[in-house]
């Protein structure tokens, strides 16, 4: 089943299914468990929509009873006016037994998969129409975090409401960690910074205690002793601005931050800022995102950034792919390939060592 609400010249096309559904035309319950896609369409239209003001999706069923979600494209209140907030509702005057329920709330990307650092979960909670009958998240995205990400194409963005209703009775429940929201916002608002940095020629502001806190290499450059005539500014020279706002986020949220559009040049820059300010899990993250975006035109030079800094799983991962004789042979037309051989007499060796390894596997599991 798939209805459409039309509001402030925005339709917002809503989908329930036992998610992930396989389309939006299906509509399937089970065990209590619905999945709910709802689709912003038109989303520049939605911000003429006032502060407080909110668009509603048309209702869908879930557990025998009715329910509606509301978005508000310029935040509910003053304090989370940069924000855009989604609640979901228990639109059943009629009903007099509470209902308790779990939801989940995710921004999708363009093929409908959850956005993992833009999935939050509730508590267990306890739905009652003669006291509280809604749930959801205030400050979900920043409106211009969803601007400049890849999630809004066309004008149009989708997000995931996963609703989980139980028969249990309350319990004691420890709700999750909102550490990182708390400290994203920490970092957004610049409340209390005490430093300075100018990269790119942007400045941004931070708090020395928590870059001391996640960086060994920031604590000894924050707390050394101040000369004479030294100030609260420091400049980054060969480092992108996007690039230390990103380490930014990281060191504040502890999450992967969202990067622009040439993913693979940013990912290898940002990689080199973790390493430079010691953030083992950051160029961890770096690595794995690297290891995807291998081909015949990137690997020599994520070869070049593994061996330099000394990422060994990435150089595994290349090696693999240049055992097979059809990329390698397409690999040593390029000039670089013999710059890399030459500079760095050693991966040769190490290189036809993995081949030759590679093909006695091949032929042992045969």
């Amino acid at each position: 089943m798939t209805t459409t609400t039309t509001a402030a010249a925005a339709a917002l096309t809503s989908s329930v299914g036992d998610g992930p559904p396989p389309s939006r035309s299906t509509t399937t319950i089970t065990a209590g468990r619905t999945y709910h896609i709802l689709k912003i369409e038109g989303y520049s239209s939605t911000l003429k929509a006032g502060r407080g003001q909110a668009l509603r999706s048309s209702p869908f069923s879930a557990g025998g009873r009715t329910w509606y979600i509301s978005y508000y494209p310029n935040g509910g209140r003053e304090t989370n006016k940069h924000c855009i907030s989604f609640f979901i509702h228990l639109d059943d005057d009629t009903v007099n037994d509470d209902v308790m329920a779990q939801v989940t709330f995710s921004l999708l990307d363009r093929h409908e998969n959850p956005v993992r650092s833009h999935t939050v979960t509730t508590t267990l909670y306890n739905f009652s129409v003669a006291s509280s009958n809604t749930l959801g998240f205030e400050n979900f995205i920043r409106r211009d975090d969803l601007q400049r990400s890849e999630y809004l194409n066309d004008d149009c963005f989708a997000i995931a409401v996963r609703l989980v209703i139980t028969e249990e009775s309350p319990s004691f429940t420890v709700p999750p960690s909102n550490m990182h929201l708390d400290y994203g916002d920490l970092l957004s608002s610049k409340e209390g910074t005490d430093v300075e940095f100018v990269v790119g020629g942007e400045t941004f502001a931070a708090h020395r205690l928590v870059l001391a806190a996640r960086s060994p290499v920031f604590k000894a450059e924050l707390f050394k002793p101040m000369e004479e005539g030294t100030t609260d500014v420091i400049k980054i020279d060969n480092m992108d601005a996007q690039v230390f706002k990103a380490l930014l986020v990281f060191i504040y949220t502890d999450t992967w931050p969202e990067i622009g559009q040439d993913k693979t040049t940013m990912v290898q820059q940002l990689l080199v800022a973790a390493n430079k300010y010691s953030l083992l899990r950051l160029k961890i993250m770096c690595e794995d995102k690297l290891c995807s975006y291998i081909d015949t035109s990137s690997v020599v030079t994520m070869l070049m950034l593994a061996d330099k800094y000394q990422c060994h799983g990435l150089k595994k991962v290349c090696f693999n792919f240049l055992a097979s004789s059809r990329a390698l042979s397409l690999v040593m037309k390029a000039d670089n390939f013999w710059c890399l051989i030459q500079s760095h007499p050693t991966m040769l060796k190490d290189l036809i060592y993995n081949i030759v390894t590679h093909q006695l596997e091949i032929k042992l599991s045969v």
